[in-house]
Formats: C-alpha cells, structure tokens, sequence
C-alpha cells in the first residue's frame, strides 16, 4: 500500500511541476511576443508613412504648388496610386492652361484622385447646366471644390432632375454650381426636405405659388439648400417675431433682402441684433427707427458687435450724423478702409459729406470714380475763375 501511495505522490509531483513548467514557459512566450507586438508598434507610430516620390517629381514639373498642396490635403500624397497626369490631359483637352492646372491642383490637391471615366462623365453632366467647357474651367479655377469634391455622379444626376422637376431654371442651377457646389453633393433626400420645407412656409404664410416662392428663395440665396430646415424654421419665426411682421412682409424679406440671413445660426442673429439695437439705443435711435434700418438693410446683421461699432465710429469721427447713418445703411456694406479712403477723397475735392448724399459710399468703384472725375473737373472749372 506504502508504495503505491509514495508512486502516486511522485506522479502529482511531476504532473504539477511539468504543468508549472509549461505555464511559466507560456508566460515567458506571450510576455517576449507582447513585448515584441508592443516595440513594433511603437516603432510605426514613430515613423511618417512615406510620400509618393514619383507623385512628387510630376507636380513639380507641372508647376504645382507643393507645399500649399501637402497643407491642404497631406494623405493625397500618400497614396500609391493617382492621376495627376490624366487630369493634366483631360483638364488641356477641355482648355485650360497649364497655369490653371496646376493652380487647380495646389489648391485642391484631391482632384488626382479622380478618374478619367469619373471626370469626364461628371463633365458631361456640368455641361447640361454649363453652355461651354471654357466656362467650367473658369468655375473651377475659382473654386476647384466645386468639381472635384466629390465623385457621385449618381448623385450629382439626381439633383440635377429633382432641381429641374421642381422648376428651378438652368441659369439658376448654374448659380448653384457656382456659389453652392454642396447642395449637389447633398442626398437627394435632404434636397427634397428642404424643398418640401419651403413649400410649407409659402403655404402657411398664405403664398399661393409655393413653387414660386422656392424658385425665388433660392436665387436670391443660393446657400439655403445646404442649410438645416431646423435653422430656417427658428430664423423665420425669430424675424416675425422680433420685428413684429405681418405673413405678407415676413414673405417680403425672406424673398428679398433678408433671405441670406437665413443662413446664420440663430444664436449668432440674436447677438448681433442686440448689439445693433444696444449701439444706436445709445446714439438716440428710437426703437422704430432701429427697426426700418435694419429691415431696409437686413445684411448689416451680418456684422459682429465690434465690426458693426467700428464701421459707425469710422463715420462719426467724420461728422457723418447718426441720421444720415439711418438713412443710408447700405453705406455700412463698405470695409472701413473703403470708408475712409472715400471720404479722404472727397473732402479732398470739397464734398461736404454732413450735408450732402453720403450713398455714394456704397457705390460700386466704377459708378463711384465716375462721380469722383465729375466732382474733381468742378473743382477745377471752380478754382480756374
């Protein structure tokens, strides 16, 4: 009995001490691979993956920019594969230049990325709205994005049928490929829901032409498709209500001068109302008076509180009279360094500026230099008798 006990004992031993051996080896294993695993990674998060050399030798010979590129869109030049080359030829066969192409491509680098059969059916698609190829590269080389940001030619036909369908004209979606190339790249769903939107507000503030009214909302703003119905809804309500319209004038300015402020978040058209209210409060406006002068002019909600000050001090320290401001608020379209060069001018030619026209202000710079020829030769004929 004694050895068969002292057998078995021996047994447990050796059983206990093989699996101890096996569990100790096994840590050492896993540990020195962890380890290892741990030390590779470190390795390559260390290291910057590398750029494509041939890639690099091509943008150079082409005239690109390429430190402005590696800013804007650092991956492209990581990839192994582009077509920097093919959209160099698909961009010549269309006429661009090559000054143009490389403009194209040091700004919106992502364009490489394209293919020919992706461009050039999206070309096909651009010349349904676009009468001419001459006058899509001139979109592109003022704004590359508005071609190349995405490929979705699917998506892109789409909303060109929908846009169609719902009576919008060629000339404007032309202007939407211009100023507003995301509301292309937008589903076709939230398109429709902001159509849809639309149509309901011309319905409920008793509109009866809700085509119409889409029609003219989005040619007077071309951004308010990418817009969220969310943001239109409380800028609508908050302009009825602050200003305390009537559905006809809320129709009015939402049709009008007032349709681009919809595109502000409503926290930041609060803020800047009550900066403008606050400020000309203090200068001896009436509340009513306040109201016509941003109605007239709904953009001036667009200036922040020390843009909007600066611009009203800039006229003051003039003896421009906060009446005359009133007035005359597309004058705060103008920078302040359009302000003050202009009105340096025309003191300089005898233009009292406290009790004359100060419009003039606001002039486009033809229509302005023209008037300032004419002031300048009256001076003159003045001077000479």
């Amino acid at each position: 009995m004694a050895p068969r006990n002292l057998l078995y004992m021996r047994s447990n031993f050796l059983f206990g001490s093989r699996c101890w051996m096996i569990r100790f080896s096994a840590e050492i294993l896993f540990k020195s691979v962890s380890f290892r695993l741990f030390s590779m990674k470190c390795d390559n998060a260390d290291s910057e993956p590398l750029e494509n050399e041939e890639l690099l030798n091509n943008l150079l010979t082409m005239g690109v920019d390429v430190d402005m590129a590696r800013k804007r869109q650092p991956g492209v030049f990581n990839r192994t594969g582009t077509n920097e080359q093919n959209l160099k030829t698909f961009l010549l066969s269309k006429g661009a230049s090559k000054e143009v192409i490389a403009s194209i491509i040091s700004r919106y680098p992502r364009a490489m990325t394209r293919t020919p059969e992706s461009l050039s059916n999206r070309w096909d698609l651009w010349r349904r709205i676009v009468t001419s190829d001459l006058e899509i590269v001139a979109i592109l080389e003022r704004s590359p994005e508005s071609f190349f940001r995405s490929s979705n030619n699917l998506n892109l036909e789409k909303n060109m049928e929908f846009l169609y369908s719902v009576g919008l004209t060629r000339k404007c979606l032309c202007r939407l490929l211009t100023n507003a190339p995301r509301t292309f790249s937008n589903s076709l769903d939230l398109n429709k829901q902001m159509v849809e939107f639309l149509q309901g507000v011309s319905l409920s503030l008793g509109h009866n032409d809700p085509i119409g009214f889409v029609k003219k909302i989005i040619f007077k703003n071309p951004f308010i498709l990418i817009q969220s119905t969310k943001r239109v809804k409380t800028n609508i309500e908050y302009l009825q209500s602050a200003f305390n319209l009537n559905n006809e004038q809320v129709l009015v300015l939402i049709c009008g001068p007032g349709a681009k402020i919809l595109d502000l978040s409503n926290d930041c058209m609060r803020r800047n109302y009550t900066n403008i209210k606050e400020r000309l409060f203090s200068l001896g406006c009436t509340a009513e008076e306040i109201r016509k002068f941003v109605l007239s002019c709904p953009d001036v909600i667009f200036l922040g509180q020390k843009k909007f000050s600066d611009k009203i001090d800039c006229l003051i320290e003039e003896k421009i009279s906060i009446s005359q401001i009133i007035e005359n608020p597309q004058i705060l379209d103008s920078s302040i360094s359009t302000l003050k060069s202009r009105i340096k001018e025309l003191v300089n030619v005898g233009y009292n500026l406290s009790t004359s026209n100060i419009s003039l202000l606001s002039w486009s710079q033809k229509r302005y230099n023209a008037k300032l020829k004419k002031l300048n030769t009256g001076q003159n004929v003045v001077l000479g008798n």
